[in-house]
């Protein structure tokens, strides 16, 4: 949805402290109503094409961490609001090997590792900037060529040559779900996510614990999380249209 009467703007610091709060009720609901614990469901603001002067109103209605697509876009933004200490950086976007280097200087967790030479680029930039890195292993449930993400059947090989990077805190499992109006459609990626992360603990090398399940967006976060989502990564309900359809982050 890019339509800025679903998702207004938020242009002042109440404003936005509201949308978050009208969020993260949403998500307490859904929660209660899959008799989960809404402890169990961590919100990630996806500020992707804001500029860094507009993420400091974010950082003062209460955002602590937030998720972008493009990691020179988000690089540029860390290192303008690097004086705020306690903000930590999602990059929850396709990424490139030769700009593991970017991601592993300053972000906090990274939701798109979809190929072994990946990690290894990140590993190899980790050490060298002596850091540790949080990371979730994308997977196209959709079978829609225009996602990222490796197919389900190659997750168990993935998943286990994982272990051997000492730098990579291999946490879980992320997709996108069909952009679709079907909800039984949209739903069934978020299941099949959910089986294949179960099935891949059993296989897991040791101390690898699959914990979480990044999965849902402004429009479907509530059927992610009748599925087991753990982290939901919401943009537009929060911050307001997009003026960019969704292709532009994630290309044909």
């Amino acid at each position: 949805m890019n339509d800025s009467s679903v998702f207004p703007q938020a242009e002042t610091i109440e404003q936005l402290r509201q949308n978050l709060a009208t969020v993260r009720a949403r998500i307490d609901q859904a929660c209660v109503q899959a008799g989960r614990d809404p402890q169990e469901v961590r919100l990630l603001p996806v500020s992707k094409t804001h500029p860094a002067d507009y993420l400091r109103l974010a950082y003062a209605a209460g955002c602590r961490m937030l998720g972008e697509n493009k990691v020179q876009e988000a690089y540029q933004k860390w290192q303008e609001l690097e004086d705020l200490k306690d903000l930590e950086w999602s990059v929850i976007g396709h990424l490139q090997t030769n700009k593991a280097k970017y991601v592993a200087r300053f972000a906090n967790e990274f939701h798109a590792l979809d190929s072994l030479r990946l990690a290894q680029a990140l590993d190899q930039r980790l050490i060298i900037e002596d850091r540790y890195l949080n990371v979730l292993v994308q997977i196209n449930t959709s079978g829609e060529e225009s996602k990222y993400g490796i197919d389900p059947e190659q997750a168990p090989e993935l998943i286990t040559q994982l272990g051997q990077f000492s730098r990579l805190r291999v946490r879980g499992l992320m997709t996108l779900a069909m952009n679709s109006e079907n909800d039984q459609a949209v739903r069934g990626c978020f299941i099949q996510l959910r089986e294949l992360r179960d099935s891949l603990q059993a296989i897991a090398p040791q101390g690898m614990q699959l914990t979480e399940l990044s999965m849902g967006m402004s429009g479907d976060f509530e059927l992610a999380i009748a599925e087991g989502a753990t982290i939901v990564r919401i943009g537009q309900a929060i911050f307001g249209a997009r003026a960019q359809p969704d292709s532009y982050y994630w290309p044909q």
